[in-house]
């Protein structure tokens, strides 16, 4: 297998060490995986709530939570409606959870049985037959056009919170959250379903302050060359809606000749250090100006004792935050972001009781294979710190079952075992059971829901194995017929539970993109994945004439049409696929990050890998090459499947455990105990009867 390392510019590395206070390696690694510009960076060295971006940046967030309230205000009936993936269960689980905070006692449910993805026409009609008001989609409903306007002609209002790509008509809801529409007006399109959600939830407890819809002016005053700068900005829930800034010649002007009487008018006047800010307005427009100011400098000293005493001027010079802006910060900026900041941590609302929603948003964000970029960094990061240090009682008790009690959970832990047991649930058509575990204050009854998810999930692994013998050779044979482009394979033996487990396997084997169809009962249901090079939703785009129902992202999409459509969309997939290009398709190398010396394997090496997590979708884990290095021990292990290797690696003055998967044959043919060898591995922490140590997992050895 290929071993590439990009090239990178020294000085680059250099710069970003001293600009952000980050050692050298890491520095490496940020330019190597391209992630040099600020706002790319802060990501991976901020972790607070304060650097999340602003729910009600989504153009129709008020719109949103305005209906929401009106609902409670007139105790209308509510209903959630989700997926049934571990995304969708866990954004039912979000929204059901907040509504229950703010005084609304909703109804939810989740695909069941053979029921299709999203909304149907029966949900709706069962609804509004029992003078249901308002129905929320979560992870769902942008491809539900028809079910909403009949929703709407039924006297039902929808409420639509969702991450998939929008189809060429968007629903007639009252409200749309999706960042991947266009003109959202959110800065971040790669939330999941449950990221969505959470956002909603948050601007919910929001909209519970007295800051909800309230329009604010923040002001200040500094002084310029021979001139008083004068800066205000105008912020309705927490957004910025306007700004401006003025140098004024003292004693020149009144106020009315100024653009500030619009930002006075009916507004709220904050300032930080009133006393100074009262004297510099005075010297502007006279001491006789009256203009009543909010001092908000002693609640901020209260809230962040490190800035009392100091003023924007000096807040401002030794602030972190400037090596992130791109721009020309100014004192009101600083000011901005303290307000804000602020105003989160006073209130219970935003802080604490949001941050306990960030375990499932974590769960449901890796599970759903979203990118760990921006903003996902701080929802994961955050969600993973919960899950291990105080996780809501069905974590805690799958955690127990899964024995991972006592460790530091991982991305690594929520992918294999945890976020499997949700997702069995509903690829096996119960996916209430995970819904109810999560919402279950009953210790009996959660613990059988627990043991109903490992039962589940032991039948899609056996369910799993059983169609990947079935279909391995019509896979064969559908790689050869489509000339090494495409695989797609299809028979009524495979659950359509798993459909996405065997295509993402396929992906894995053949590196190209793979369609998979079950065939039993009156539809065709499909899953489909892909590698880089190839968009699979647009992909499917070209056969919607003949689909019931498909929606997804670029990496993974699902399907349904009529049984007899089948062979149509057959035929038609197999001219399409003349047009891929396998060129394009990500070739089967091993990226590495950082190539190291001796005097880097030590244990502290662990520290910088910690630095980068949460690993996941666009942030794979660390990859290091040591040269030279000796094979100290090397056995053969595997109960079941005696496949893989168990090493003892020389490196630098330390010996490392070490694993290399599935690499048994390579023995004594490709490297032999004792040899001197160059390795291409991850550092990680084996978990072994409550006892943690470093070990190594061996991806690559090379003579």
């Amino acid at each position: 297998m290929e071993w590439r390392k990009r090239e990178i510019d020294g000085d680059e590395v250099r710069s970003l060490s001293v600009r952000y206070g980050i050692d050298m390696l890491s520095a490496s690694i940020l330019s190597r995986r391209g992630v040099t510009e600020p706002g790319q960076i802060k990501y991976f060295i901020e972790h607070d709530l304060v650097h999340l971006h602003n729910p009600f940046q989504f153009v129709e967030m008020e719109d949103a939570v305005d209906r929401i309230l009106t609902a409670r205000d007139e105790a209308e009936r509510v209903k959630v409606f989700g997926d049934k993936d571990a995304d969708g269960i866990t954004a039912t689980v979000i929204m059901k959870t907040v509504l229950d905070a703010i005084g609304i006692e909703a109804e939810w449910a989740v695909p069941t049985g053979d029921d299709p993805y999203g909304l149907t026409m029966e949900t709706v009609d069962e609804f509004a037959d029992r003078d249901g008001a308002l129905l929320i989609t979560v992870d769902c409903g942008i491809s539900n056009h028809d079910e909403i306007a009949h929703a709407a002609e039924r006297g039902v209002d929808t409420i639509v919170l969702d991450h998939h790509n929008r189809q060429e008509r968007l629903p007639p809801a009252c409200a749309i959250i999706n960042p991947k529409i266009e003109d959202s007006g959110y800065p971040f399109r790669d939330l999941a379903g449950c990221g969505v959600t959470a956002k909603v939830a948050w601007a919910l407890l929001f909209a519970q302050t007295r800051l909800y819809n309230q329009t604010i002016c923040l002001l200040n005053v500094r002084p310029g060359n021979e001139t008083l700068i004068l800066e205000a900005v105008l912020l309705t829930n927490m957004v910025e809606i306007d700004r401006l800034t003025e140098n004024i010649v003292p004693g020149m002007v009144g106020i009315d000749q100024t653009r500030l009487e619009r930002f006075l008018t009916g507004h709220e006047l904050f300032v930080y250090d009133a006393a100074t800010q009262t004297r510099l307005l005075r010297r502007i427009f006279g001491a006789d100006a009256q203009i009543g100011l909010i001092d908000i400098a002693p609640e901020i000293w209260k809230a962040f004792p490190a800035v009392r005493d100091r003023s924007l001027f000096r807040i401002l010079a030794s602030s972190r935050m400037r090596r992130y802006d791109v721009g020309d910060e100014t004192e009101l900026d600083v000011l901005i972001r303290l307000f804000k900041a602020y105003s989160i941590y006073s209130h219970r609302e935003l802080s604490t009781d949001f941050h306990a929603y960030l375990d499932l948003v974590a769960v449901g964000t890796l599970a759903d294979l979203m990118p760990l970029v921006d903003e996902n960094r701080i929802l994961v990061r955050l969600g993973l710190d919960r899950i291990s240090t105080s996780p809501r009682p069905a974590f805690r008790d799958l955690i127990l079952r899964r024995n991972l009690d006592g460790k530091r959970i991982s991305t690594t832990d929520i992918g294999w075992q945890i976020s499997p047991l949700i997702n069995a649930t509903g690829r096996l058509g119960v996916p209430e059971k995970a819904v109810e575990l999560f919402l279950c204050d009953e210790e009996v009854r959660r613990a059988e829901l627990v043991e109903e998810l490992l039962e589940l999930n032991r039948e899609r692994r056996r369910l799993g194995d059983v169609a990947w013998d079935d279909v391995l050779a019509q896979a064969r044979s559908s790689y050869q017929e489509h000339e090494c482009r495409l695989v797609q394979v299809g028979g009524e033996n495979i659950h359509r539970g798993i459909t996405g487990i065997i295509a993402a396997r396929l992906v894995k084997y053949f590196s190209v993109p793979a369609l998979v169809v079950s065939l039993a009962g009156s539809k065709a249901v499909g899953s489909a994945r892909s590698t880089d090079g190839v968009n699979i939703k647009s992909f499917l785009d070209g056969f919607s004439d003949i689909f019931i129902d498909y929606g997804g992202h670029d990496y993974a999409a699902g399907y349904s049409m009529r049984i007899e459509d089948y062979e149509l969309f057959r035929e038609r997939v197999a001219k399409v696929a003349t047009t891929l290009d396998p060129a394009a398709y990500g070739q089967a190398a091993i990226e590495i990050d950082a190539e190291l010396p001796g005097e880097y394997m030590t244990p502290d090496l662990a520290k910088t890998v910690e630095w980068f997590e949460p690993f996941g979708e666009g942030s794979p884990p660390l990859t290091f090459v040591a040269r030279r290095v000796r094979i100290e021990e090397m056995r053969i292990i595997g109960k079941r499947d005696p496949s893989h290797l168990r090493l003892l690696i020389g490196a630098g003055s330390h010996k490392w455990p070490a694993v290399f998967w599935n690499a048994a044959e390579r023995a004594s043919r490709d490297f032999s105990l004792h040899d001197v060898v160059d390795i291409v591995f991850r550092l990680g922490r084996n978990y072994y009867q409550r006892q943690e140590q470093l070990q190594l997992t061996v991806l690559d050895i090379k003579r």
